[in-house]
């Protein structure tokens, strides 16, 4: 008997995605589906196979697909739909609509916020509904896997803006119609963002309430603090699983601050006792001690409300920036904030020599204090700041990594080493994360055994986040393959300059064809839409 075979992986290591130890077979790949596995024990079968391609994997692992459960990459994924940073990591399916953003719902004062980001991409296309995104990523085509959730600043900035104040029963009403479309669309549950505007302005009850609406898939979020209320965040997201009866994961969990690395042991105990009593809580993390995010995020929440329009008249109030550096300063009392604050992408040309550098770096060229530079820089680039954070313990981040409900995101947009999206200094995450967790932590400090290690970047986060027949190898699965080599898997991309690519990987296939081929990208765009996670 003849089989139609597409790709016959020869001789590999699989690493199958469950867990369990690898074991020497090869594997068969027919359009977009495994089409068997076999052992290297079983002989014959009385079958025929010539497969039109072949790939030799003797001495090296084949896994599912990696899946980044922490992305943003809703708009460059539509300005430069290439990827290559994520591709090139071994990245076939994404989470997406993280930290309160996501891609829809967008209109009213929503889509207003991000004409700014929409402009700096070059995007022309405008959608309200995430079936009207569907609709435009589709005809773009995309190289790997797009899932989304639902954000939950998105859904609040459609309904009532940036205003700091409660919202009216009716607004509540409006707001969980909206997610409950949304999630109708395709999302698979609702996230938050609970440093930024507008989700900073929302309480508990607001989304206890939401999250009920949605309580058959899972509630995600980047929580009020991860520093100095870090253990009363975790307890709010507990609470919220709790009441609403919906699983929750908590995005990048860290422990920020040097004074805050004790608290850590305080934290897992919460979660695993939280785990005991029946409530669902997974998180991610990436594999970097610095975190990333936008420049503003130092200043007090009330600076932000009106929007990012309100937010630089206030900073150019000379009263009201008094205030400002007040309660900066004061929150930030005895710590080495601004040697460990790096600028990592400006809009003008003309502070372009200041990617790469720190706050005081900066402020002593400038000849001007660190705080009043931060407030500068701010109004000079129009709020338009990216910035790396230097914050976190080494110890801390290797033990979260150990963690069994831990997975890996890269909290990263999709970048490419060249194009529209090949801007500033951005995290090396964006091209490192997964090559770093598996070289770095697993092969290099023995953190975990690889069977492990690529059960929390595949298995696990399918089954988490409810993503079917993918993460895992097995015969009628979604073909989403990475072929590498763990005694050479590394990350390559740095701070000052991450837009390297990694080493080791030498195949990558996404829906049964190959994005990447003997280490080189192929261009293919055969990655799809999963709403619903499937």
């Amino acid at each position: 008997m003849k089989e139609d075979i597409d790709i016959l992986i020869r001789n590999g290591m699989l690493f199958d995605g469950t867990g369990s130890q690898p074991l020497e077979a090869d594997i068969a790949v027919s359009g977009d589906r495994i089409a068997f596995i076999r052992k290297k024990t079983v002989k014959g079968r009385g079958k025929e196979i010539k497969p039109r391609r072949t790939i030799d994997a003797r001495g090296v692992a084949v896994a599912p697909g990696f899946i980044d459960t922490h992305a943003h990459s809703e708009f460059t994924l539509l300005a430069d739909p290439r990827a290559e940073g994520k591709i090139r990591q071994g990245i076939t399916t994404e989470i997406n609509g993280n930290c309160g953003l996501s891609a829809a719902p967008i209109f009213g004062a929503a889509l207003k916020q991000r004409e700014v980001d929409f402009r700096d991409l070059d995007m022309r296309e405008r959608w309200s509904s995430l079936t009207e995104y569907f609709e435009i990523l589709e005809k773009r085509r995309i190289p790997y896997n797009f899932i989304t959730l639902a954000g939950h600043g998105n859904i609040r900035a459609c309904v009532a803006g940036y205003e700091d104040r409660k919202l009216t029963p009716e607004e509540r009403k409006k707001m969980k119609a909206l997610l409950m479309k949304t999630a109708e669309e395709g999302a698979i549950g609702l996230s938050t963002g609970l440093i930024y505007p507008p989700g900073v302005y929302s309480d508990t009850g607001e989304l206890v309430e939401l999250a009920q609406c949605v309580k058959k898939l899972i509630y995600t979020s980047h929580m009020r603090s991860e520093g100095d209320r870090l253990i009363e965040s975790v307890e709010e997201v507990v609470t919220i699983a709790r009441k609403a009866g919906i699983k929750a994961h908590i995005s990048h969990i860290k422990t920020s601050g040097e004074k805050n690395w004790k608290k850590i042991d305080d934290v897992v105990l919460r979660i695993e006792k939280a785990q005991r009593e029946g409530v669902c809580i997974t998180c991610d993390r990436y594999p970097y001690t610095a975190s990333s995010t936008d420049l503003d995020t130092l200043l007090p929440s009330w600076v932000y409300e009106g929007g990012a329009g309100e937010e630089l008249v206030k900073l150019k109030n000379l009263t009201l920036r008094e205030k400002i550096k007040k309660q900066i300063l004061g929150e930030h009392a005895g710590a080495n904030l601004w040697g460990n604050v790096y600028v990592s992408s400006v809009f003008s040309e003309k502070n372009r020599w200041m990617e790469g550098k720190s706050l005081s770096h900066i402020a002593h060229r400038r000849r001007a204090n660190p705080v009043d530079t931060l407030l500068e820089i701010l109004v000079e680039e129009q709020l338009r700041v990216g910035a790396i954070f230097s914050s976190m313990s080494e110890n801390n981040l290797v033990k979260f990594l150990s963690l069994p409900y831990v997975m890996i995101g890269t909290d990263s947009s999709a970048r490419s080493a060249s194009g529209i999206t090949c801007k500033g200094k951005p995290h090396p995450r964006g091209f490192g994360s997964f090559p770093r967790f598996l070289g770095r932590y697993v092969r290099d400090k023995s953190l975990l055994d690889m069977s492990e290690a690529i059960h929390k970047i595949t298995m696990l986060p399918a089954n988490t986040f409810g993503i079917r027949k993918r993460g895992v190898l097995k015969r009628g699965a979604f073909a989403d393959i990475v072929i590498f080599d763990p005694k050479k898997i590394v990350d390559g991309a740095t701070f000052e300059k991450p837009f390297l690519k990694p080493q080791g990987i030498h195949y990558v296939i996404v829906n049964g064809m190959p994005a990447i081929w003997e280490g080189k990208m192929t261009g293919n765009m055969s990655g799809r839409i999963l709403r619903h996670g499937r």
